[in-house]
């Protein structure tokens, strides 16, 4: 079965808005994995809008799952991941201004610059992940940074959902298709909500792990932290 790796951005957002540590982040954490949830994602940003650079390190110990830290790749990010280890790191290609990540690498263009990260990711005995469109090109030339891992943006895919599934799905299949051929392992992430995660899962059979954070957090807000988790877990059985 797929996992379900919880980005936890949006309960520092909350805590941050107040000051304070009202909802308690670290136990936040604790309760998903304990609810069912299979990993803790978060994705630290240089001005600590949400995470904080404390935060990881005090994440660290309590995350018993699989701790996934996504960021731009960034000397002090590349030093965060060489002092707390986590077991997948995760390269996102957004600068510090913008709101949320908004596109994959071009991986065709930046090859040796992500193979430099991914080569020293390595070496501090951590797995890598390239944030990446679906688009077959791409998987091709990420497999030439020897990433572990793509992750599929999935923006285009969730916005498409209502309008037409079959075809908002099928750039995601091909891509998919082309991973696994090369090697490569395959995760997702972005806007991916209980409206359209099944049908997801169900047409990338080979899909390792989702990571979800906004609308998992939003729909904690109506059905409760625990129940939600287990709601998106069955949508990936």
């Amino acid at each position: 079965m797929t996992k379900l790796s919880v980005n936890i951005n949006k309960i520092a957002t909350l805590r941050n808005a107040r000051g304070g540590n009202v909802p308690d982040l670290i136990k936040v954490a604790i309760d998903l994995q304990r609810f069912g949830a299979e990993g803790i994602t978060i994705h630290p940003r240089p001005d600590e809008r949400h995470i904080r650079r404390k935060d990881v390190y005090d994440l660290k110990p309590v995350v018993k799952t699989e701790f996934n830290i996504e960021g731009y790749p960034s000397e002090d990010f590349l030093q965060l991941i060489k002092e707390i280890k986590p077991e997948q790191a995760t390269l996102v290609p957004d600068p510090p201004h913008v709101l949320t990540s908004n596109a994959g690498w071009n991986a065709r263009d930046h090859k040796s610059f992500l193979k430099e990260c991914v080569d020293e990711i390595h070496s501090y005995g951590v797995r890598a992940s390239i944030f990446i469109d679906a688009d077959p090109e791409m998987m091709l030339h990420a497999k030439e940074t020897l990433t572990d891992r793509v992750e599929l943006y999935t923006e285009s895919y969730a916005s498409h959902y209502d309008l037409d599934r079959e075809k908002a799905i099928a750039p995601y299949i091909t891509a998919a298709q082309s991973a696994v051929d090369l090697g490569l392992g395959i995760n997702a992430g972005h806007d991916l909500s209980l409206q359209n995660l099944k049908y997801f899962a169900q047409n990338i059979p080979q899909l390792i792990e989702v990571s979800i954070g906004h609308a998992l957090i939003s729909d904690a807000l109506y059905f409760g932290l625990e129940n939600t988790v287990q709601l998106y877990l069955r949508q990936l059985k």
